[in-house]
C-alpha cells in the first residue's frame, strides 16, 4: 500500500463520516416525528438522510475531473425524495394527510445533502430548525390552531 492509496482510504474514511453524521441527524429528526405517531418516523428519515448524503458524496468525489457536475445529482436527489414524498401524501375522507410529513421527508434529503457534502454546521443547524419548527407548531396557541367553521 503507497502512500496515495493510504490518503485515498483516510479520504473515504472522512468521507464515510459525513454519512454517519447524517444517520445522527436524520435520527433525530425521525425521532421527533416518531413521538407524534407520524407516517414517516426514525428509520423513513434516517434513511433519507443517509441515502442523500451517501449519493452527495459519490457525486461529489466519486466522479473525479474537471467534468464532474455534482449539482446535477443533487437536483436529481430533489426530484426523487419529492416523489417518495408524493406516495406518503393520502387524501381521505375530504382530507389531505401526510403533507407535512412528505415536506419534512423532502427537507431532511436537503440535509442529508449538506451533510454529505462536509457542511456540518448547516447540516446540524438546520436539523435544530426543522426540529424546532416542528414542535413549535405543536403548541396549543390559537395563532396556530386552524378555523372551525360551520355550516
Amino acid at each position: 500500500m503507497g502512500m496515495g492509496e493510504k490518503l485515498d482510504v483516510l479520504g473515504e474514511l472522512f468521507h464515510l463520516l459525513n454519512i454517519l453524521l447524517a444517520v445522527v441527524l436524520g435520527f433525530a429528526i425521525g425521532y421527533e416525528r416518531k413521538l407524534r405517531y407520524k407516517e414517516a418516523g426514525i428509520r423513513t428519515h434516517t434513511i433519507v438522510f443517509a441515502g442523500s448524503a451517501l449519493i452527495m458524496v459519490v457525486s461529489k468525489y466519486g466522479f473525479g475531473g474537471e467534468d464532474a457536475d455534482a449539482s446535477r445529482v443533487a437536483a436529481q436527489i430533489v426530484a426523487g425524495v419529492g416523489f417518495l414524498g408524493a406516495g406518503i401524501i393520502v387524501y381521505r375522507k375530504h382530507e389531505v394527510h401526510g403533507l407535512t410529513t412528505a415536506a419534512g421527508v423532502w427537507a431532511t434529503a436537503g440535509v442529508g445533502m449538506a451533510a454529505g457534502a462536509g457542511l456540518y454546521i448547516i447540516a446540524a443547524g438546520a436539523t435544530v430548525i426543522l426540529i424546532g419548527v416542528q414542535c413549535l407548531f405543536h403548541i396549543k396557541c390559537k395563532f396556530f390552531r386552524r378555523r372551525s367553521t360551520f355550516r
